[in-house]
């Protein structure tokens, strides 16, 4: 009986292992892959390994610029077969960028067939298109053959690749670089080749040149694609730190014709902006309003330049357009720099000098190993030949030896001891022709020995002190330059533009009106048409029942609107906030634009600049006046600031500009004016509680003040009458007296408003049902103080006058034209027929 074999039971070996552990360790594995060999570029030669991989593909294969161009699939394949096992789709395109002359500063390849555009076009496919190295490119891998740099087993260890090339200029600054790892990423703009290598040689001149120095020769960057950097702050940083941020615009000129409509011409885009999307954005932002003033829309790039039309509507700014362009379209775009790069096997950020040094310490040790490999085989070179012409002087005793020798062995023995040679120098020798022997040949043989002993002294010369190194490095970089340079493309301006939402839009005067229940709207002036003396106007907002609208004025768009309200408050409010409204709309609430604390505006002053020696006058309804210099209300707030102190029922009625050197008259409800000088009002601070204006009867009230200026002062009623006054019918009274009488009044016609006026001028009243009529003052005629005056508008039986302002002769001339026979009416409807389908 036959026992069994005894089989061993293997027990598998666990080993415990933090899973936290291994989770770390191997993220860190894999990142750091990623972050060196993949999307980080050596800091030596500006390239990541496909790119690197790419153009040893093509340089060993002998596709370089003075062969004929080789199909792009060829160079793919040579590079994922031997080099780059990660796919042929990221090489090609890999090899697609670097033939694209708007993404390189100075192309790597030189390519042949469709290899995209600007527009986003994807190249055709590799089978289609051919491609060579240029002459550039050659200029990073020279003398790669002598081994000036390491090369490392390829992924399959069948071959060797460069770990970086010899790259004879920094191109991660003539080029620029992007990418994206784990936990960092890379964004280097390109830069000018010639600024690049006269950078280079100040360093190499003065090692301890500053980042100022260095930008007195390299300012900035150059993209290719053009544009305008505005502002030098970011490019600073960027050279200091490796950090920076750059705003680029494309290049613009407006082309106004007299003859046609104005045009903005894009002749240059930033970088990295796909056109063919900028375009289509820009059609879009026209059809939805958020750009305006645009009528038609034409790319007209060819192979001769990039060319894109923007046709302007009659009567638009340019300048604001072309800023709404730069504000809401990539025809403005910032581009961040971080100078990521792997230096010494690690990723660092770094600046301009630092990223100079690291190439030149590459570079001088390219330099010097490419000088040792040429001495050597110099020397080696030249020590056969001082065998051959050893054999030469004694040919005869040569042959002699040779021929009593059994074999070739025995005779380089001979040769060794006979003549004193060394073996390479007998191997020499015994190869040897016969035609050498001529005395010509004997001839070249001198002629090389001397020129290599004169090549070996200057190697020696090169190799004998690092000075040395760097001035070959200088002389190299000067050639490159010289040979592959070109002008800058990108301008740089000394200051950056900030766009503001100001400057996006048009400074022109509008009509803004505000109801007793404080909703704000602004209109353009040419809404209303000129109409005559006593007609019923238009509809100038629909009201609700218990609202109706109580003044109106005219303002310019980047104005401040100071509100003052009842209770001696203000607040500021820019003119372009307040949101434009058809003619009939009812506007928008203030308290959406204000923050408000229970109280209405009660005036509303619009001025541009701020100045000690200007006033606001405040006019109370108890007749109190009190005078504050403007710069007191210079610094806004968003819950506003006091003005004014008010006395116990009390109230703010009317707030005027002043210089210090007016008159002024205050006019009653009940028709009574007074008219003083403003000196004889002391000037006081926020807060002030004020002196008396003016003496009131029992019952009556303050209803406005009005400087004295113009020609005229006119006087509207409730009940829609109105004249116009000389102002020297007005005599001077002491300041607190009750003055004389202005306008003959009833108990429901009392004033409404007054303002001084000009012949020339025109004004603008509003019912407070919202009816609105425009006409010229002229046709209003000047009467006594004690006239009724004539009828202004006709109003319907419940409807009265609760506003006026005056439009003046200059803001006439600029906003429209008089002789308008129809409203222009704010109607959405007719605004999209007449823009072009873009």
């Amino acid at each position: 009986m036959t026992s069994e074999p005894v089989v061993e039971k293997i027990i598998p070996k666990v080993i415990p292992v933090n899973i936290e552990d291994e989770m770390k360790s191997s993220y860190i594995d894999y990142a750091m892959s990623v972050i060196i060999g993949r999307a980080i570029p050596d800091i030596r030669d500006g390239l990541k390994p496909v790119h690197r991989r790419t153009l040893y593909a093509m340089w060993e294969e002998g596709n370089t610029s003075d062969k004929a161009y080789k199909k792009s699939a060829r160079a793919v394949a040579g590079t994922m077969g031997k080099y780059h096992p990660h796919g042929d789709a990221s090489i090609y395109d890999t090899l697609v960028k670097m033939a694209q002359p708007f993404s390189y500063r100075i192309p790597l390849v030189d390519g042949q067939g469709n290899f995209g555009s600007i527009d986003g076009d994807s190249a055709a496919a590799m089978r289609y298109t051919e491609a060579r190295l240029t002459r550039y490119a050659e200029e990073l891998l020279a003398d790669l053959d002598k081994k000036t740099v390491d090369f490392t087993p390829n992924f399959d260890s069948s071959t060797e690749e460069p770990t970086v090339l010899p790259s004879k200029v920094p191109n991660l600054l003539v080029n620029g670089t992007s990418g994206i790892a784990v936990g960092m990423a890379t964004n280097m703009p390109p830069h000018n080749l010639r600024e690049v290598c006269s950078a280079v040689e100040m360093t190499i001149k003065n090692p301890d040149c500053t980042v100022e120095d260095l930008m007195q020769v390299m300012p900035g960057p150059d993209f290719p694609t053009g544009g305008l950097i505005t502002g030098t702050e970011g490019i600073v940083s960027a050279y200091h730190t490796g950090y920076g941020k750059l705003t680029v615009r494309g290049v613009a000129e407006i082309e106004d014709v007299e003859t046609k409509t104005p045009k903005i011409i894009i002749s240059e885009i930033p970088y990295q902006v796909n056109k063919a999307r900028m375009v289509e954005l820009i059609a879009t932002l026209v059809k939805e309003k958020k750009i305006e003033g645009i009528s038609d829309l034409r790319d007209e790039s060819d192979r001769d330049g990039l060319r894109v039309v923007v046709d302007l509507k009659k009567g638009v700014i340019p300048t604001v357009v072309l800023n709404q362009l730069y504000k809401h379209t990539p025809l403005e775009s910032t581009f961040g720099i971080i100078n990521l790069a792997i230096s010494d096997n690690q990723p660092k950020v770094l600046g301009l000098k630092a990223i100079i040094s690291e190439f030149l310490h590459h570079r001088a040790t390219v330099v010097r190993r490419r000088c040792e490999f040429d001495l050597k085989k110099a020397k080696d070179r030249l020590h056969i030949l001082l065998g051959l012409l050893v054999a030469l002087d004694r040919i005869d005793e040569v042959i002699a030896t040779i021929r009593q020798s059994a074999s070739s062995e025995a005779a380089q023995k001979a040769l060794i001891a006979t003549f004193g040679l060394t073996e390479p120098q007998t191997v020499a020798i015994l190869q040897m022709q016969l035609r050498r022997l001529a005395a010509l040949e004997q001839a070249k043989i001198r002629d090389e020995r001397d020129s290599l002993a004169h090549v070996i002294a200057e190697l020696e010369r090169i190799l004998s002190c690092e000075a040395n190194i760097y001035e070959e490095i200088r002389k190299e970089i000067v050639d490159v330059g010289e040979r592959y340079g070109d002008d800058r493309r990108t301008e740089i301006t000394c200051s950056q533009t900030i766009l503001e939402r100001e400057d996006l839009i048009e400074d022109k005067p509008v009509l803004i009106s505000i109801t007793t229940q404080n909703y704000i709207k602004r209109l353009p002036l040419e809404t209303y048409r000129m109409q005559r003396r006593g007609g019923r106007g238009v509809i100038g907002m629909a009201t609700k029942d218990e609202d109706s609208v109580e003044d109106i004025f005219v303002a310019s768009m980047h104005d401040y609107l100071l509100c003052f309200t009842t209770d001696g408050r203000v607040y500021w409010l820019k003119v372009y906030n307040i949101p434009e409204a058809s003619r009939t709309s009812k506007g928008k609430a203030i308290v959406n634009l204000l923050e408000l604390q229970d109280e209405l505006i009660t005036a509303v002053i619009p001025i541009r600049t701020f100045r000690h020696d200007r006033y606001l006058l405040f006019s109370t309804e108890q007749g109190q006046v009190v005078k504050v210099p403007q710069d007191q209300f210079s610094r806004p707030r968003s819950t506003g600031i006091n003005a004014i102190s008010l006395r116990e029922n009390d109230s703010l009625v009317d707030v005027k500009l002043t210089d210090g050197t007016k008159e002024l008259i205050l006019s009653t409800r009940k028709g009574q004016s007074l008219r003083f000088h403003e000196q004889t009002v002391r000037t006081v601070g926020r807060n002030a509680s004020g002196v008396r204006g003016i003496k009131l009867k029992y019952g009556d009230l303050v209803q406005a003040a009005t400087v004295v200026e113009k020609d005229h002062l006119l006087t509207i009623t409730e009940l829609g009458y109105g004249k116009r006054t000389e102002f020297d019918e007005f005599r001077g009274h002491g300041r607190g007296t009750m003055g004389v009488r202005n306008i003959l009044t009833a108990p429901q016609n009392g004033v409404v408003a007054t303002k001084a006026v000009s012949s020339d001028d025109e004004i603008v009243v509003m019912s407070a049902l919202g009816n609105v009529i425009r006409m010229k003052v002229s046709d209003i005629s000047v009467q006594k103080r004690s006239a009724r005056g004539v009828r202004i508008i006709r109003l319907d039986e419940d409807d009265r006058v609760v506003g006026l302002a005056v439009l003046q002769q200059e803001i006439l001339s600029a906003s429209f034209d008089d002789e308008a026979e129809e409203p222009v009416v704010n109607d959405p409807d007719v605004e999209e027929q007449s823009l072009l389908d873009l």
